[in-house]
């Protein structure tokens, strides 16, 4: 028997996704919970995904195997994620902070239609958010140097945010506020949820 060739990414997918760029620190799984918790949605961060796909993390996958191994796992799983969507539902997905930057990335996500948000603040407020988060939680962030190499990814990285369908600025901004105006922008739509006395919420 020939091995079954992998499902195409459809022109344009059914249901209700959105999915947040941006770089390291700029909020997205903060802003992802919140969203989808006003909304009833899944949230998902594609990382957590990788992650479980590969058995190992994502810090282990760059150690261990390059860059260049985490971004193919990275196409994979987003691949996944967009296959599962052709059936509808709602699902908000957080990208890693280098995965808008591959134009594969890229390319199938503006074949699917879905809208795309940068999340975007000062790099200083970024770079403060990743370092308290490191101290706070231990979490190791392959790509975390100084300062400078900071920003000059960040410089680099932000054009390719830039394409995205929607910017939103979380600087110094309460995360309630940016779900609202993400949710107002793109008129996304709340499930209705039902109680188990059967009234909807």
């Amino acid at each position: 028997m020939r091995p079954k060739r992998p499902t195409a990414v459809p022109a344009s997918l059914p249901g209700n996704s959105v999915f947040l760029v941006g770089f390291m620190g700029a909020g997205k799984s903060s802003v992802g919970h919140a969203l989808g918790q006003r909304l009833h949605w899944i949230f998902e961060d594609l990382d957590d995904r990788i992650a479980a796909r590969e058995g190992r993390t994502v810090a282990e996958i760059f150690r261990d195997s390059g860059e260049s191994e985490f971004r193919r796992a990275e196409h994979a799983a987003l691949q996944h994620v967009l296959q599962e969507l052709q059936g509808g539902g709602a699902r908000i997905v957080a990208l890693g902070g280098g995965a808008f930057v591959q134009r594969e990335n890229v390319a199938l996500l503006k074949a699917s239609s879905v809208p795309t948000v940068f999340l975007d603040a000062p790099v200083e407020e970024l770079w403060q958010r990743c370092c308290t988060q490191a101290s706070e939680t231990g979490a190791e962030r392959p790509l975390l140097r100084g300062m400078e190499q900071f920003r000059k990814l960040y410089e680099t990285r932000r054009r390719s945010y830039s394409k995205a369908s929607l910017k939103i600025q979380t600087g110094g901004r309460p995360v309630e506020t940016i779900v609202a105006e993400i949710a107002k922008t793109l008129g996304l739509k709340e499930i209705a949820i039902r109680t188990e006395q059967g009234e909807v919420e």
